[in-house]
């Protein structure tokens, strides 16, 4: 938070120096840029400063800057009278686009297709050696926007875990114990249970539509369906986390506690592997192979967890996980001896 906030400081200093530049120096150039602006037919739209996810001068239109883009690229088609400043992302000036001050881009590049530039074009990604050599910067997402959309991720999963914990455990302890059990008939359960979503959908609303008022349940019965659908996949996640993380947390402690770390644990390892994948965003084949790694073993975990709490009800059967018992007396009662074994006599009723 404090690096953003700093960024975000530099490049207002930037731009409020550049300006101060621009007015003390080239007051001639301002004055004629201005005199045929006045006589030349275009929209103006005014000035934005700061827009958040990027930003685009439309084709006659003409903003007066200074102009910051923050997570995002800065494409101009028209025309900005001042300076340009893209944050964590690129400047693109395209065909008939115009910049009449400089062009500045932090953790970005300045790219000028059949545009002009009337100023400086700066780029400040070149101090960051991670950042070189990245080819077509215009299609390239920013590694520091995807690391922050995958840490979000993990918090959000962190936060929604505790919570299960917390407030619902009973039924997390029963999809865990169906998990513990019989993985395998969880993980075909869950493939079948994600081929039939869509098919059980429609037979719901199939059997709704037989009647005026099933009709007007159906789009509560879609939420419904698709909030039940979530639920279980979150309920199965968490329980499938837990039991990876049991396995590396330590045995002491409190059955709570030990809930907990390995909860923790648990989904540390598997959101962990999205966020290595987002580190390496700049690298595309190494973020690809990385990507694919985590999205495999995030289904696989996901559709074991989806077949448990399928099996088990939402945690509500936690019989799905006993087997049945066998009676391993009726085994020796046989009515002809065995090799070497003795035949059991049979009790006889008195």
């Amino acid at each position: 938070m404090h690096a953003t906030v700093l960024t975000y400081a530099v490049a207002s200093l930037i731009v409020v120096a550049q300006s101060a530049l621009v007015l003390s120096q080239e007051p001639t150039a301002t004055t004629s840029a201005a005199t045929q602006q006045a006589s030349t037919p275009t929209r103006s739209v005014g000035s934005d400063t700061i827009r958040f996810g990027g930003r685009t001068i439309a084709a006659g239109d003409t903003v007066n800057g200074p102009v910051l883009a923050a997570a995002g690229d800065l494409r101009v088609r028209g025309v900005i009278r001042g300076t340009a400043v893209a944050v964590a992302g690129d400047i693109i000036v395209e065909n008939g686009g115009t910049i009449t001050g400089d062009a500045i881009a932090i953790l970005g590049n300045v790219v000028t297709v059949q545009g002009t530039v009337g100023g400086a074009s700066r780029n400040y990604s070149r101090s960051f050696s991670w950042l070189e050599g990245v080819e077509q910067p215009a299609t390239r997402r920013a590694t520091g926007d995807a690391m922050s959309l995958s840490l979000g991720w993990l918090v959000v999963m962190l936060l929604v875990g505790i919570g299960v914990l917390i407030f619902a455990s009973a039924y997390l302890d029963g999809v865990s114990d169906v998990l513990e059990q019989n993985f395998s008939r969880s993980f075909l359960v869950g493939i079948a249970g994600e081929l039939g979503m869509i098919p059980a959908l429609i037979l719901v609303c199939a059997a709704l539509a037989v009647t005026v008022v099933g009709i007007l349940l159906i789009p509560f019965a879609i939420v419904a369906y698709v909030l039940a659908v979530m639920g279980f996949l979150t309920l199965g996640f968490l329980a499938v986390a837990r039991l990876a993380g049991g396995g590396f947390g330590a045995a002491r402690g409190e059955e709570k506690g030990k809930a907990l770390r390995g909860l923790v644990i648990g989904i540390a390892i598997f959101m962990g592997l999205w966020v290595l994948a987002a580190a390496f965003q700049w690298s595309p084949a190494v973020s690809t192979v990385l990507r694919m790694i985590a999205m495999a073993v995030t289904w696989v975990a996901a559709t074991a967890g989806f077949g448990a709490a399928i099996l088990s009800r939402g945690g509500t059967n936690r019989d799905a996980a006993k087997k049945a018992p066998v009676d391993e007396s009726a085994s020796w009662q046989t009515p002809t001896p065995i090799t070497g074994v003795a035949a059991a006599r049979k009790p006889v009723r008195t």
